[in-house]
This record gives C-alpha cells, sequence and structure tokens, in this order.
C-alpha cells in the first residue's frame, strides 16, 4: 500500500488545532464560504483535475470534507494527512457515515508518510499559512516527492495582496496570517515545482496555484 496509517514522523512546526476548534471547524468554515461549501469543493476538485480512478491526498486535510467530495468524483483512493488527532478523529466518522473507504494519517506535512511518486493529485487547502515560512518550503518538497511525473498539485490560500487587510476565519490571528499568491508561487518553485496557473477561486479572496513536478 502506497500510504500508510501511522503516526508523525517529524516535528509539527504550524499550528494545530485542538478539540473544541475541531469541532468548530465545519461550522466556520460553512460561514466563511457562506453556504457554498459543496460548490467549493467540486471547485476546488475540478481545477486539481481530478479524475475517476485518481489517487488524491489531502495534505492539511481537517475534518476530511475534501477527502470525502473527492470519492464521491470518483477517486479510488483518497487519503488524507493532518497534524491534529482531533480533526482526524471527526473526519473518520464522517468518512465512515458517508461511506468513504478513505485512510486518514496523523502526520507532519514537512514528512509525509507515503511512498514516492504515489499520488496522481495532492490538495494543499487553506493550510500552507499555519506554517512558519521555512517549514512550507519543505512542505512543498514532500509534497513534489509523493506526486507521479504527471501529478498536479492544489495550493489554495487567502492571498493578502486581494484584499488588503482583510483577515477572516479561519486564520484570524494565528499568527502567519495570508500568503500572498507570488510567495505560494515562489515557494512551489523553490521546492522543484513547475506552476501551470493561478487566479481566484471565486470565493472570498481566496486564490489558487496549480503546479506540477
Amino acid at each position: 500500500m502506497a500510504f500508510m496509517n501511522v503516526s508523525a514522523t517529524a516535528p509539527v512546526r504550524g499550528l494545530i488545532l485542538r478539540s473544541t476548534h475541531a469541532r468548530l471547524y465545519d461550522i466556520g468554515s460553512g460561514l466563511l464560504l457562506r453556504g457554498r461549501s459543496r460548490w467549493y469543493r467540486r471547485r476546488l476538485l475540478e481545477l486539481a483535475g481530478v479524475q475517476p480512478g485518481s489517487h488524491v491526498l489531502d495534505v492539511g486535510c481537517g475534518t476530511g470534507s475534501l477527502v470525502i467530495e473527492a470519492s464521491r468524483a470518483g477517486a479510488t483512493a483518497v487519503s488524507g494527512v493532518d497534524a491534529s488527532p482531533d480533526m482526524l478523529g471527526i473526519a473518520r466518522r464522517k468518512a465512515k457515515r458517508a461511506g468513504v473507504d478513505a485512510t486518514f494519517s496523523l502526520a507532519s506535512a514537512e514528512a509525509l508518510p507515503c511512498a514516492d511518486t504515489s499520488v496522481d493529485v495532492v490538495l494543499n487547502t487553506i493550510m500552507l499559512h499555519h506554517l512558519p515560512p521555512p517549514a512550507r518550503v519543505q512542505c512543498a518538497r514532500e509534497m513534489r516527492r509523493a506526486l507521479k511525473a504527471d501529478g498536479r498539485l492544489l495550493v489554495v490560500e487567502f492571498d493578502a495582496s486581494s484584499s488588503p487587510g482583510h483577515r477572516g476565519w479561519p486564520d484570524h490571528g494565528r499568527g502567519h496570517g495570508h500568503v500572498p499568491a507570488d510567495e505560494v508561487a515562489r515557494v512551489l518553485r523553490e521546492a522543484g515545482l513547475t506552476v501551470l496557473q493561478g487566479g481566484p477561486v471565486g470565493v472570498r479572496n481566496l486564490h489558487y496555484t496549480l503546479a506540477q513536478p
């Protein structure tokens, strides 16, 4: 099996949501997306080019909503990684209720517990800003390592340059703030990835960047 359900193998240097915040995460996401959560998830999978039969890995999967949606879109292997045991507990319960066979692993984004070149699509959504700047490139290197030669990486972040001074949930007060689109592109290129395209997601000031190995 290309993906193992193991404990974190590297120190976690970003934010970890604990029990109370984990339970409120889906409520906050719904408020942030103004009732367009399902549209948002489908939009991301479309941007990433998820196809039936794909192996999809969500790095910083939170409560697993995007992993579950990827399975519904026809991905045959769906996996999620997060550094929060509480978030993963919710994700596993949600997947079970949805009848989705997903693997959720407790791990650092800087040391993904998966084989080299084993994943078709890696998703990284509203997560990079949780990491301190030095850790972002290592996270990107790990995502590149996991991707197949023709794989795709989709990174979604709040773009401060598109809405100066705006701080919306869930990034408010978390220390690392937004990651401008040009900074996301720089991090990916430094990790050896080729940036293909980017632009507004269509919700708030969220910006996507699509890359490949």
